[in-house]
């Protein structure tokens, strides 16, 4: 009896232990999913520059990068890129902006999301300043220009998988903030709001 009893809570502790296992992965699943996209650019996640801007070659190839916004309903703003597309020697800096306006009553704060097409490029395209690092507060009626300075990696040309790339474009997606206290209720509609393609 004694045996069948420090089996059952072998058994249990066990148990226990994968379950807690299980928890602990679930929670470490989210940044390892980010890390992994941010290091092979999986799914156009683009890289960030980390040297300081170290110089580096700027090549013959040119590049045409390609500007898109969008704006989720739930955040009250007019959302798009000043140039729709720029020309770009690869390794040679940029600095492009895009134009945000609050149409509520209310201040209201958004968090951007970003992504290249296409999703190969997304190693390549590397960021050193970018208005999507941090949220945004737009009080009622202001306009904003947020800039975006980048590069693509000379890298690329390394690459034969990505040389028929001639354009990549660059997306963001502006969503309400998760700590932004404004309603429903006090934002104004419009119906210029939302994508800019």
């Amino acid at each position: 009896m004694a045996a069948r009893t420090r089996g059952q809570g072998r058994t249990a502790l066990l148990l226990a232990g994968v379950v807690v296992g299980m928890a602990g992965l679930s929670f470490a699943a989210v940044p390892l999913y980010d890390l992994f996209c941010r290091v092979t650019g999986y799914g156009g996640t683009t890289q960030v520059d980390r040297t300081g801007g170290a110089a580096r070659p700027v090549l013959d190839r040119t590049i045409t990068i390609r500007f898109n916004a969008d704006v989720n309903p739930a955040l009250p703003w007019s959302f798009q890129p000043v140039e729709r597309t720029i020309d770009l020697r690869v390794g040679e800096n940029a600095l492009a902006f895009y134009r945000a306006e609050n149409l509520a009553q209310t201040t209201t704060t958004g968090s951007a999301t970003f992504n290249v097409t296409p999703d190969k490029a997304g190693q390549y395209f590397v960021k050193l300043d970018c208005f999507c690092f941090t949220e945004q507060t737009l009080a009622p009626g202001q306009v904003a220009d947020m800039g975006v300075t980048f590069y693509v990696d000379p890298a690329i040309a390394e690459d034969r998988n990505l040389d028929d790339v001639t354009t990549i474009t660059l997306s963001y997606s502006f969503f309400r903030a998760a700590g932004d206290g404004m309603t429903q209720s006090s934002a104004l509609a419009s119906p210029d709001s939302g994508s800019y393609n």
